[in-house]
This record gives C-alpha cells, sequence and structure tokens, in this order.
C-alpha cells in the first residue's frame, strides 16, 4: 500500500514539474533563427513559411554580438523597424518589445554585426 502511494506521489510530483516548464515555455514562440557575420551592411533575412501572429518580439544571442535593430514584415506589407543599438552576451536576451497589439509577421531582417566570424541568434515571439 505504501508503494503505491508513492508511485502515485512520484507521479502527481512529475506531472506539476512538465506543467510548470511547459507555461515557461509555452509563453514564447520561435519566429526564426540567424547567423550575423563579422562585417555585414546587410540585413540576416528570416522569411516565414507561415505568419505568426504576436504582440511583440525579443532576440536571444547564441554567441557575443552587437544587434543594432529588426526589421519586421507584417502579411499586410506594413513594416516596422525596432531599434536595438546594444552588445549582447552569449545566451542573453533583449527587453520585450512590443507592436502594440497582436500582429501577423510574415518576414524579420536583422541588422548587427558579431563579435567573432559568425553570431547565431533567435528571434522569439510573444503569445498570449
Amino acid at each position: 500500500m505504501k508503494i503505491q502511494s508513492l508511485i502515485a506521489s512520484l507521479v502527481v510530483a512529475a506531472s506539476l514539474l512538465v506543467t510548470s516548464s511547459s507555461v515557461i515555455a509555452g509563453e514564447q514562440i520561435t519566429l526564426g533563427r540567424t547567423i550575423l557575420l563579422s562585417g555585414g551592411d546587410h540585413g540576416a533575412k528570416i522569411p516565414l513559411l507561415v505568419c505568426r501572429k504576436t504582440d511583440a518580439i525579443r532576440v536571444k544571442a547564441e554567441r557575443d554580438l552587437h544587434l543594432e535593430r529588426v526589421k519586421v514584415t507584417f502579411n499586410n506589407g506594413q513594416t516596422k523597424t525596432i531599434n536595438f543599438y546594444r552588445d549582447l552576451k552569449e545566451d542573453k536576451h533583449t527587453d520585450w518589445r512590443s507592436f502594440g497589439y497582436r500582429r501577423c509577421v510574415k518576414k524579420l531582417e536583422v541588422f548587427g554585426n558579431s563579435d567573432g566570424s559568425k553570431a547565431g541568434l533567435k528571434v522569439f515571439g510573444r503569445k498570449k
């Protein structure tokens, strides 16, 4: 009898851990990833196959980089340029930058430079 209650307690505890981590992961969606080169004046384009609805974006560096701006293109053709102008260390991210309301993102273009030969980054959208 004690073993069954111990197993039941472990199952409940494990399900709570999975639920809490999925809530944290569920707050954001990955819009895309790209690589910045060390000396580039051109933006790194991230086309989205399907437009993704979000009300804000943030950028996470996979290596040290200097992030200048992100140009967001919406499915109606409008664009919005979000300026960052900051250095990001590896595994650090920017704060959320809002569009004001939920919009359908169709394409991203990231401008910046890597500190080394190249630096990867991810762009996230916020779920609501």
